[in-house]
């Protein structure tokens, strides 16, 4: 098997973490990384990936960092001017050093299917993909998972109150929700930087339920049954989550969250019925059943953040 080697830029995130940590698996590959401050990472694997320091925007480190890399994978997390304008400068580096693919900044639902302003914080993301389209040195690939299940279960997103035991949501609580964990993403983005052929859209899910079913299999894991809470119609949630935006936009974390609990249920981004698990059997697709079973329900609400620390 030829060696390959992966960069990862903003390789101190959190989801940065969790791919480095699934990128030792393969012997083959060697991680490159690129950071502000090489001292946050983690000690664990400091030894084991060679790092490059600069920001976003230093066109000569970036160049450096890409030098010699088979597939860039970009793991920034920031305002739309990162996630757009530090995700071209990267795509130009790979154009320039002879890098044959690149991995957006993606990891969420199908944004394919979203019109601009929509789930505006998606919108970099539509920039970027039309970028790569533009190329001819370099490959995008574009990696879709529905929602990350450690956020979902975290206070800022407000579908599960654990001083109540409840689960809330808006609709009917039938819509089918796709979900992926942190690390079971990692695990199936690993696998594409190792499949020299993976270019364009990758979808993965771990799991796919509706909130009556997460709330059944949150009782078959814990042994408690959970209340279930309907806020409203999902016409209630769309006047409310532009409402509060219009009064005060300013305040970001009001309705962000509403904008993504939105897009999600409505089924207008759902990945389905076609899905890319199968393409990688060494993964095994983690349920939201599985996620219950893998943390403890006092932790559930904090599991998003300890994402990325373990050694």
């Amino acid at each position: 098997m030829s060696s390959l080697t992966v960069g990862i830029a903003g390789i101190t995130g959190k989801f940065a973490r969790e791919l480095t940590s699934a990128l030792f698996k393969y012997p083959e590959i060697t991680v490159k990384g690129y950071c502000r401050d090489p001292s946050k990472v983690p000690q664990s694997f400091a030894s084991k990936v060679t790092v490059v320091k600069g920001d976003a925007f230093d066109t000569s480190a970036i160049r450096s960092f890409a030098s010699g890399c088979d597939v860039v994978v970009c793991c920034y997390l920031g305002d739309p001017k990162l996630m757009t304008d530090g995700q071209k400068l990267l795509i130009d580096a790979c154009a320039a050093e002879g890098v044959p693919r690149y991995v957006s900044s993606d990891w969420c639902l199908d944004y394919s299917k979203l019109e601009l302003g929509q789930l505006f914080p998606k919108d970099p993301m539509i920039h970027v993909k039309a970028y790569l389209d533009a190329q001819d040195k370099v490959k995008g690939v574009h990696i879709l998972i529905g929602a990350f299940m450690d956020i979902v279960f975290s206070p800022p997103f407000g579908v599960w109150d654990d001083a109540s035991t409840t689960f809330k949501y808006w609709g009917t609580g039938d819509e089918v929700w796709e979900g992926t964990t942190y690390q079971n993403a990692a695990e199936y983005t690993a696998a594409v930087c190792a499949d020299k052929n993976a270019v364009g859209f990758q979808k993965f899910v771990g799991g796919l339920s509706s909130f009556r079913e997460i709330a059944k299999s949150f009782e078959k894991v814990y042994g408690v049954q959970p209340k279930l809470e309907c806020l409203g119609s999902l016409d209630d949630l769309f006047n409310h989550m532009h409402e509060l935006k219009r009064k005060n936009p300013q305040d970001f974390f009001s309705y962000i969250y509403l904008f993504f609990n939105y897009y999600m249920t409505n089924g207008q981004t759902l990945m389905g019925p076609k899905l890319d698990n199968d393409k990688y059997p060494q993964v095994k697709p983690t349920s939201w059943e599985d996620n219950f079973r893998a943390i403890p329900r006092e932790h559930l609400s904090k599991a998003y953040y300890v994402v990325g620390q373990k050694d």
